[in-house]
This record gives structure tokens, C-alpha cells and sequence, in this order.
């Protein structure tokens, strides 16, 4: 299988788990519902943010558009770049990589332009209805982000002497399989940063050589 075909699998599967996902969650959870994994490990805990990697966001609506916009830079950008290193047969490791980025940038752009559009509103007592009747909850470029991946590895509390020893949780972001894969990817990214940017080495020797003759 050539590298291209590679790239874009990789895209599509983290895409079609990434919205399979979203959309069991949506439609079978109440908004903040949480159902234990893993052996009580893990748990999904459905909350919807405005756009930004584990439940962060900007504030109003212009934010979110801003944001969303930014994706979609983004993700051209990401593919325009993927693109080259293609043609320039960079490591494939590297491609791989960086489709599992442009993967998880489009799964959480997805959400912010069509999911306002396309369900009813979540809320703690229903879930939400997909194509639903009457119209989604927001216009186009407006919707949220679903996220339901919480690992809340260590719980404990602190000293009787820092904070009066209230409790705290290690890891509590929520977050979904499009982050998981940005992050995941980044992380391959800086641990094998000699390796994936040989190319780039290899051609700024290659010009210093063609100077200096």
C-alpha cells in the first residue's frame, strides 16, 4: 500500500471512530451521565464544550467562529504539508503522524459546524435526537464539541496543611478520540524528531554543498 493511501486511511478510521463515538454518546447519554469503563479504569462522561482540546473554550459565539475558522487554516494547511512530504518521501512516520493531526482537527471541526445543525439540544434529562423535527440547537459554525473520555487515574487529597487537604483528581480533563489523537501524535512527533527530519537535514546539506562549489 502506497504512503498516500497509508495517510489517508489513517484519516478516515480516527474520523469514523472518532464520529462513531460522538454520535452513540449524543444520542444514548444525558449530558453530563457518566457510565464506567475499563474495569471502573476509565469512564465516559459526556459534557460539550465551544472547541478547544479537553474542555477548553473561547467565550461567545465570535470566539467559537474564530476557532473553527482556525481549524479549517489549519487543516489545508496540515494537508498541503503532508502533501510535500509525500513527494519528498520523508519519513513515514511523519506522515503518519501528522494524518492522525489532521485526522483529530477534522473530527472536532465536524462537531463545531454541523452538530448544531444536525441534533437537538443535550441536556440532563434527555439525550439528544439526531435530525430532530423542528431544527437543531444552533446555526451552522455553532455547535459543540463532544467529549466523554475521562480518566481520573489518582484520587486523593492533599495535606491537612496545603489546602486544607480537599481532594484532588489526577487526570481530570474530559476529552474525545480526535484529541487523543493530536496529542498522541505530537508526542511520536518530539520523541523522534532526528529520525522524521532527516529529510530536512539531508536538503540543507545537499544546498550547502551545491554553494560552496
Amino acid at each position: 500500500m502506497s504512503i498516500t493511501r497509508k495517510s489517508i486511511l489513517v484519516v478516515l478510521l480516527i474520523l469514523l471512530a472518532d464520529q462513531t463515538l460522538k454520535i452513540l454518546v449524543k444520542t444514548n447519554m444525558t449530558l453530563y451521565q457518566q457510565t464506567p469503563v475499563l474495569w471502573n479504569w476509565g469512564m465516559l462522561h459526556f459534557v460539550e464544550n465551544n472547541g478547544m482540546a479537553f474542555g477548553l473554550s473561547l467565550p461567545g459565539n465570535w470566539g467559537k467562529i474564530l476557532l473553527t475558522s482556525f481549524r479549517m487554516l489549519a487543516v489545508v494547511g496540515i494537508g498541503y504539508y503532508i502533501r510535500q512530504l509525500i513527494r519528498t518521501k520523508a519519513h513515514t512516520g511523519l506522515i503518519i503522524a501528522l494524518s492522525m493531526v489532521l485526522a483529530g482537527a477534522l473530527g472536532n471541526i465536524i462537531d463545531s459546524v454541523f452538530y448544531g445543525v444536525i441534533f437537538s439540544a443535550s441536556g440532563p434529562v434527555m439525550p439528544s435526537v439526531l435530525f430532530p423535527e423542528g431544527g437543531g440547537y444552533a446555526p451552522l459554525f455553532l455547535g459543540k464539541v463532544v467529549d466523554m473520555l475521562y480518566f481520573p487515574i489518582i484520587r486523593g487529597n492533599y495535606p491537612q496543611w496545603f489546602r486544607g487537604g480537599a481532594g484532588f483528581i489526577f487526570f481530570r480533563p474530559v476529552f474525545n478520540i480526535a484529541d487523543a489523537s493530536i496529542t498522541v501524535a505530537v508526542v511520536v512527533i518530539l520523541f523522534n524528531q532526528k529520525r522524521f527530519f532527516r529529510h530536512v537535514a539531508s536538503t540543507h546539506e545537499t544546498e550547502q554543498e551545491s554553494e560552496t562549489e
